[in-house]
């Protein structure tokens, strides 16, 4: 295991209460199962890539926000 950085964490008194019940079950400490949760979660989130067609449509302009009524005026008729 690498080393270890201390941090606190507040949970409900429910969720520890479940935790606690979870790591008596399967006799490992309650630290270790939030150390494994955690990393379990971080790898999941890490690993998002974002889709290629995120900004697909950017126009390279850097006023579009500020000119959107006037960029669009005229849109939708004939």
């Amino acid at each position: 295991m690498s080393e270890l950085t201390k941090t606190t964490l507040y949970l409900p008194e429910a969720d520890y209460a479940r935790l606690k019940a979870l790591a008596r079950r399967e006799g490992r400490a309650t630290a270790e199962l939030v150390r494994e949760a955690v990393a379990e979660y971080a790898t999941r989130r890490g690993a998002r890539r974002l889709p290629r067609s995120l900004g697909a449509g950017r126009s390279g302009r850097g006023d579009v926000s500020e000119k959107a009524d006037l960029l669009l005026k005229g849109m939708g008729r004939r």
